[in-house]
């Protein structure tokens, strides 16, 4: 691992994004609440934020964090038929939050193809991405 020993402690947040894109059948019946496995959306939510959480543990040579918050908002995109998940992580230390913001967008993304691959094998998770930061040595970043 890195050493951070020596980097000065400050507030971190970053947000990443990612979808899933599906057939208009599967994400009727999301939307509706009419799956047999139960609400993939709150399901899906509370995997992305436990994944957050075990990033340390997924991603090689990961710093363990102490995560002051967790955000993984999933919204149907009826035009698009696709869920787009947005994942937020904040931490107060001396190494960013990037990873843990990706990783709970990934572990949602993977979580509804998980709960709807038996309806729609052909889903697919797209477009992951960092597309915000803020802390630590590098400042401020802003996808465009």
């Amino acid at each position: 691992m890195v050493d951070v020993s020596e980097k000065e402690v400050t507030s971190r947040t970053a947000t990443a994004r990612g979808t899933v894109q599906m057939n208009p059948e599967t994400l009727a019946m999301i939307v509706a609440g009419d799956h047999k496995k139960g609400d993939v959306l709150g399901i899906a939510r509370l995997a992305g934020i436990m994944g957050a959480k075990q990033t340390s543990t997924l991603i090689p040579l990961c710093h363990p964090l102490g995560l002051s918050k967790v955000t993984v908002d999933l919204a149907p995109d009826e035009a698009m038929t696709r869920i787009e998940i947005e994942a937020t992580a904040k931490v107060t230390g001396q190494t960013g939050v990037e990873m843990e913001a990706l990783t709970a967008v990934s572990v949602a993304a993977l979580t509804v193809y998980d709960m709807c691959k038996a309806v729609d094998k052909g889903m697919r998770i797209e477009d992951i991405r960092l597309v915000f930061k803020d802390g630590g040595r590098s400042g401020r970043f802003e996808a465009s």
